[in-house]
C-alpha cells in the first residue's frame, strides 16, 4: 500500500521556523514530481512548491518564495519544506505529493497533512 505520511508540522511564533517531511512507503517516488500544497481553514487548497524527479528544478508560491526550501532525498523516499520567517497567513493543513506533473492535478498520490499554526 501506497502511503505518504507527513510530520513535522506544530504550533510556532510568528518569524521562527518549522521543517516538514513527508515519508513515502509502498513505492519507490525517485521518477516522480514531488510538491507541498496547503490548505487554510475556510480556504481553497493551494500550491506551495514542487520539485522535480531528481532536484534540479523547484517552482515556489510567491507568497513563500525566499522563505520556504523544498529539497529531497531519493535515497530515504523522503520529502522536505524547510519553512523560516514564518507568518500568521502561514498557518494551514501542509499536505505533501507526488505525481508526474506541476499543479495539484498531476499529483497522482496525497498524504494527509499536517497541521502548521503561526501565531501572531
Amino acid at each position: 500500500q501506497v502511503q505518504l505520511v507527513e510530520s513535522g508540522g506544530g504550533l510556532v511564533q510568528a518569524g521562527g521556523s518549522l521543517r516538514l517531511s513527508c515519508a513515502a512507503s509502498g513505492r519507490t517516488f525517485s521518477s516522480y514530481t514531488r510538491g507541498w500544497f496547503r490548505q487554510a481553514p475556510g480556504k481553497e487548497r493551494e500550491f506551495v512548491a514542487v520539485i522535480t524527479w531528481i532536484g534540479t528544478m523547484t517552482r515556489y508560491a510567491d507568497s513563500v518564495k525566499g522563505r520556504f526550501t523544498i529539497s529531497r532525498d531519493n535515497a530515504k523516499n523522503t520529502l522536505y519544506l524547510e519553512m523560516n520567517s514564518l507568518k500568521a497567513d502561514d498557518t494551514a493543513v501542509y499536505f505533501c505529493a507526488a505525481g508526474k506533473g506541476w499543479g495539484a492535478d498531476a499529483m497522482d498520490y496525497w498524504g494527509e497533512g499536517t497541521l502548521v499554526t503561526v501565531s501572531s
